[in-house]
């Protein structure tokens, strides 16, 4: 009876999708460090293609440069920062604060991820989360906004279209 319970299970799990969003490769960094961002976008738009990926890069992510994708045009979007960063010594006020990858298309049954890097400035919150809202949009108006962060004392567990985060840890010795 436990055998077939579990099979049943098992297979149940299979016939129900989940409910993918986008997300991080690797969900913690260091502060005062550079960060690897590997986002993760494993479909498009309820049966379309994504045709653009937008990143939006939060306060105190510095010195952000996107890995191109081939057959996706990049443009980095800039502006200024809140305040002013030290970055290695040199003064830092404005930088991207977006990254769009547009023109490619990545089929609603594939998979693909767009990287960035940038610098996690020493006076970000240690033990916070820091989120990166992403927006997918695919042909016809449809998209997907991965863009929700929670609410003091909420988990992004409990949020349908959760924006893909970062545990910030204590900084480190050397770069």
């Amino acid at each position: 009876m436990l055998k077939k319970l579990t099979i049943a299970l098992f297979t149940a799990g299979f016939a129900v999708p989940a409910h993918a969003h986008v997300s991080l490769e690797t969900q913690e960094a260091h502060v005062g460090s550079t960060y690897k961002a590997v986002f993760r976008v494993p479909h498009g738009c309820e049966g379309k293609p994504t045709n653009v990926v937008r990143v939006q890069v939060p306060e105190g992510v510095i010195a952000v440069k996107p890995m191109p994708k081939p057959g996706w045009t990049l443009e980095k979007v800039r502006g200024p920062y809140a305040e002013e960063y030290d970055y290695y010594g040199t003064p830092a006020k404005e930088g991207v604060k977006e990254i769009i990858w547009s023109g490619g298309e990545l089929g609603d049954d594939e998979y693909d991820e767009f990287v960035l890097r940038g610098y996690l400035t020493p006076g970000l919150p240690v033990g916070e989360v820091l989120y990166f809202p992403v927006v997918q949009e695919c042909p016809d108006g449809a998209a997907e906004r991965w863009i929700d962060t929670p609410a003091a004392g909420q988990s992004s567990d409990d949020l349908e279209l959760p924006a893909p985060g970062i545990k910030l840890l204590e900084k480190t010795g050397g770069h």
